[in-house]
Formats: C-alpha cells, sequence, structure tokens
C-alpha cells in the first residue's frame, strides 16, 4: 500500500492539521447575564491569546466574575465597560442591537441570542446597523453583504483593536511558520504541479503542468479535491469590446 497524498490525508483530518490548545486562555465571549440586568465590569489587564490578532480585555465585573472579551479601539486598563439594556451608546459597552441606533458601528455581535458573540471578531474590522425592521435588526457585514439577526442579539460599540497587524512582513521563514502553526494552518505550502504524481493529483510530466481540468466538484474525495474546487468561472475576464 502506497503513502496517501498530502490532500487526502488533510482532508481526513488529525491532531498534527488542527489548531493548537496551548495558549489558549479562555472563550472570547460575554458573560450569560439576563438581558434586563445592568452589569458594570473595569478593565483590569490587557492580554495576548496565541492565534489571536485582537487583544483581549480581562474584565472583572462587580459580582467577581471574570470574562475575556476582545478590546475595542481605544481600550485601556482602568476603563469601565457596561451590559444592559440603558448602557450608553459608547465604545466598548455591550447592548441589544435593538436599542442600538441605525449607523452605529459595532463589533462581536451575536449570531444567535447567548452564544456570546461570533460575528466580526477579527482584528481592525466592525459592522454597522443598517436599519431595524419587523423581521429583526439588518447589519452590514465588512464584506459588504447584509444579515439579519435577532433583536435581542447583542453587540459591542465600536471597531475592534488589532488593525493591519497582517500589514507587518515575514522577515524570516521561521517566524511566518509559527504564525501559521499557532492558527492551525499549513505551511509551507508547496505547489502540486511541482510534486511527484503519486504525491499529488498535479504532480508528474515532462514539465510543470496541471495535465487536466483544475476545476473539481464540491463534493470530491480529498484525494481530488484540490485546484479550483467549485468555481463558478475561470480565467481571466475578457472585456468585449463595443460595436
Amino acid at each position: 500500500m502506497g503513502k496517501r497524498p498530502l490532500v487526502r490525508r488533510r482532508g481526513r483530518g488529525g491532531m498534527q492539521f488542527r489548531a493548537t490548545t496551548t495558549g489558549k486562555l479562555a472563550p472570547a465571549k460575554y458573560p450569560n447575564y439576563n438581558l434586563t440586568e445592568k452589569h458594570l465590569g473595569d478593565i483590569i489587564d490587557l492580554v495576548h491569546e496565541r492565534g489571536r490578532d485582537v487583544p483581549l480585555a480581562k474584565v472583572r465585573f462587580e459580582d467577581g466574575s471574570i470574562s475575556f472579551i476582545p478590546a475595542v479601539l481605544g481600550t485601556k486598563v482602568g476603563s469601565k465597560i457596561q451590559f444592559g439594556l440603558e448602557a450608553d451608546i459608547s465604545d466598548g459597552n455591550v447592548i441589544s442591537v435593538q436599542n442600538i441606533p441605525d449607523g452605529t458601528i459595532v463589533c462581536n455581535v451575536e449570531k444567535h441570542f447567548g452564544d456570546g458573540g461570533s460575528l466580526i471578531k477579527s482584528a481592525g474590522t466592525n459592522a454597522t446597523v443598517f436599519s431595524h425592521g419587523p423581521d429583526g435588526v439588518t447589519i452590514k457585514l465588512p464584506s459588504g453583504k447584509f444579515s439579519t439577526i435577532n433583536p435581542k442579539n447583542r453587540a459591542m460599540i465600536g471597531t475592534l483593536a488589532g488593525g493591519g497587524v497582517g500589514d507587518r512582513p515575514f522577515m524570516r521563514a521561521g517566524v511566518k511558520w509559527r504564525r501559521f502553526r499557532s492558527k492551525g494552518q499549513k505551511y509551507p505550502i508547496v505547489r502540486g504541479v511541482a510534486q511527484a504524481a503519486y504525491v499529488h493529483p498535479h504532480g508528474g510530466g515532462r514539465h510543470q503542468h496541471v495535465g487536466q481540468s483544475s476545476t473539481v466538484s464540491r463534493n470530491a474525495p480529498p484525494g481530488a479535491k484540490v485546484g479550483s474546487i467549485a468555481a463558478r468561472k475561470t480565467g481571466r475576464a475578457r472585456i468585449k469590446e463595443r460595436k
């Protein structure tokens, strides 16, 4: 029995391809407070978590509980944040989107009520509360798409800190390897046409070429799922000349 191709082994999954668990502090989520309650928290520290570009704010609430929440721009040790329906519309406060005016910049939005925040959690990102309607509250995501969510879902006012972290170049391959390793990604990535035929579907041949259609089905098996996966169109877009 020969060696399985790398794409097949990655498709099967395994511990060697999963994101590391060392260096993790705690889930970066909101505490599970009732919507009718109002709580005040003190930011006692700003910490870094492995594999996360956004700094985490270590928040201590009046009941003594500790939570780690993604920090927005302008967060500093000693500042306070508010939880509840009557919280002020200011950076760092967490409020239900039904009480946030249209046009407000928000982040760390709950996709489902009570999940603690799962949308817009990348460094330097934010969303905009677009409109309030009978079906829910519509927000404009960083991608430009619109999403309608439950009015009870909570969101944090402001833009997440840590923006521009990806603009800094990697000066050494080892630094880039550790960066990818912390996020559970593979590095270095070798081109398929540069590999041998038994290692990759694009490998082999007298010279480096794919030798077959590089577009594959979304439901292709792990050993063949390489190239342009479920591509709607391929090739260079050609502009037709107007007559």
